[in-house]
């Protein structure tokens, strides 16, 4: 995550996260923090419409990786950065367990269809419809026929 955006959520200024982190440079190694380079400035600008003020920005943005996100609760002090802080790391776990749950979903779908060596074009269907669950943002059916609503991951900023 980029300084601005994880100062808009600790509800404090940049400026203000990046002194923190200066201060504290022995908490962050390069596997926690790391400054963007221009290029990389770039390529985040092309593909993140509300990072364009970076393009003009004098300072190099720090980005951090989701052990620095986790060294900067104990930088910042206040109650909001200890809220968002929980919530950010409870968003890195549930991405994770989703990556992974498709991943494995992916490998038994693959298997089945070697070991059955398909033919009938029911079981094809059936397939075709696994792996469009498996691609899209709803979950799968909870049994009733009713599809379960995802729970929005992530923290909210007025």
């Amino acid at each position: 995550m980029i300084d601005r955006d994880l100062a808009e959520l600790y509800n404090t200024e940049t400026k203000i996260l990046n002194q923190s982190v200066k201060r504290n440079t022995e908490r962050f190694p390069d596997d926690f923090m790391f400054k963007l380079t221009l290029k990389e400035i770039s390529e985040v600008v092309t593909n993140c419409d509300h990072l364009k003020i970076l393009k003009y920005s004098p300072q190099l943005p720090l980005a951090f990786t989701e052990q620095g996100v986790a060294m900067l609760s104990s930088v910042l002090k206040s109650k909001r950065a200890i809220e968002v802080n929980i919530t950010i790391m409870r968003a890195f776990v549930r991405l994770k367990e989703m990556a992974s749950s498709y991943k494995k979903l992916a490998e038994v779908i693959k298997k089945l269809e070697k070991k059955h060596n398909i033919h009938d074009e029911k079981i094809v269907e059936i397939f075709k419809l696994i792996d469009e669950l498996s691609k899209s943002e709803k979950n799968p059916s909870t049994g009733s026929g009713q599809v379960k609503k995802i729970k929005e991951i992530g923290f909210n900023v007025n």
